[in-house]
């Protein structure tokens, strides 16, 4: 059973609260959203992810990224690289499509105000099944293992 941003939060806050640090490095949400093409295929897009209230959302403009969604809506989400250590963050889950103007509108500003543009865009929120926070040391620095921590949503 897949989970909104807020009860993966609840019940796992330190993996939820690293991860966003690591999702939100650079002021705007930077990851990779992993669909499914018709074939059944991976496909791996850029996208800027946004953690707002109790919701993960994406703005997705007209292509094959929303197709895939609309179509088939499993996926993947994995943050980017920062600049000084190479941890990592990511969820795998489903994704809704959302009609809500309201919602829409507080996820366009909040994106906004992160730094982020974007118009002709479908709003989708990412429901999480799973979670994966990998942790290092400094870049350079750490010769250690890095830590692996998993969470996953309670089964329905």
């Amino acid at each position: 059973m897949a989970v909104r941003w807020g009860e993966f939060a609840l019940a796992a806050p330190e993996i939820a609260g690293r991860g966003r640090e690591i999702m939100y490095f650079a002021g705007i949400g930077l990851g990779y959203l992993a669909t499914v093409r018709a074939d059944g295929g991976p496909r791996v897009h850029p996208f800027c992810p946004i953690q707002w209230e109790d919701g993960l959302y994406g703005l997705i403009i007209p292509g094959p990224k929303q197709r895939d969604l609309l179509r088939d809506p499993r996926v993947a989400i994995h943050t980017m690289g920062m600049p000084d250590r190479d941890d990592e963050f990511s969820l795998t889950g489903t994704a809704r499509r959302l009609d809500h103007a309201a919602t829409l509108a507080a996820v366009e500003a909040a994106f906004s105000a992160s730094g982020g543009t974007s118009t002709d865009h479908t709003l989708f929120e990412f429901d999480i099944e799973r979670a994966l926070l990998v942790t290092y040391g400094p870049r350079g620095e750490s010769t250690a293992p890095p830590r692996h921590e998993t969470w996953r949503a309670p089964a329905g």
